[in-house]
């Protein structure tokens, strides 16, 4: 209890310009070692370092922010008379406590390391999250930050990376065509159509895979095409605007469901 109180009393007089100054030069020497060892790499990141090693320089800047605070917290408390080792000693049940408290924390920046080591995604990955597609553009120890399509951040618990789900460059079209045409004549629009997407841009690869469902008025044939990931949405509303062209230019019309109604 005495300890206590004396603990108490030093904390009531510090030493307000040695704090101060420790600060400062923490901040300054923080600030040096981020622009040497993150700065320095900028126009790096841009065009040779990997997408995972952005993502390890975004975390171990992240990592050395949380240490200089430790670090200089307890070298404050040093510096105005109280005895840090004894603090230390003596934190085994409050630790316990506060470990209970922070679990979801611990559980976040055991994630983050996993999300790396794992290379669950990297910094510049597009994902989808409740449904939204976005861009990772931060990666830190106890969360992910997504920006999605309008420019709206979200941040994601690390804990809660199953419910990320990495977005690929496939695009897949089904092309609903009549039952009345017949096979050449579908063979022949679908050949076309495959021809004219594959002048568009951010579209390789097009191929038609054929009949992938009779419908109740038209038959979908699939069509499919690789983009990259922050592309493909354009890259597939650019083929749609493609294909009713060629459908256009063919006399094809899209079909629709129709209600037939018997009187007696």
């Amino acid at each position: 209890m005495e300890n206590l109180k004396e603990t108490i009393n030093k904390f009531a007089h510090f030493n307000i310009v040695d704090t101060v100054i420790i600060i400062i030069l923490s901040i300054i020497v923080y600030r040096l070692v981020n622009k040497i060892f993150v700065k320095g790499f900028k126009n790096k990141i841009d065009k040779k370092i990997s997408k995972k090693n952005q993502t390890y320089i975004k975390l171990i800047n992240s990592v050395v922010k949380y240490a200089f605070i430790g670090f200089t917290t307890l070298v404050i408390l040093q510096t105005n008379g109280i005895n840090v080792s004894s603090i230390l000693a003596g934190v085994g049940i409050i630790g316990v406590v506060i470990g209970l408290a922070i679990q979801d924390a611990l559980k976040d920046i055991i994630r983050g390391f996993a999300i790396l080591s794992d290379d669950y995604f990297s910094v510049g990955d597009y994902v989808t999250y409740n449904g939204n597609t976005g861009k990772i553009i931060q990666l830190g120890l106890n969360s992910t930050k997504i920006e999605d399509l309008t420019g709206n951040v979200t941040t994601v618990a690390n804990r809660k990376i199953e419910e990320v789900t990495t977005v690929s460059g496939l695009v897949v079209i089904n092309v609903p065509l009549s039952y009345e045409l017949k096979v050449k004549e579908y063979e022949k629009v679908m050949n076309e159509i495959v021809k004219e997407v594959s002048k568009n841009d951010n579209t390789k690869n097009v191929r038609y895979l054929g009949v992938n469902n009779f419908n109740d008025s038209s038959i979908d044939h699939l069509l499919v095409f690789d983009s990259t990931p922050e592309n493909k949405y354009n890259a597939r509303r650019d083929a749609l605007g493609t294909i009713l062209k060629i459908l256009e230019k063919n006399n094809i019309e899209i079909p629709y469901n129709q209600l037939d109604i018997h009187n007696k």
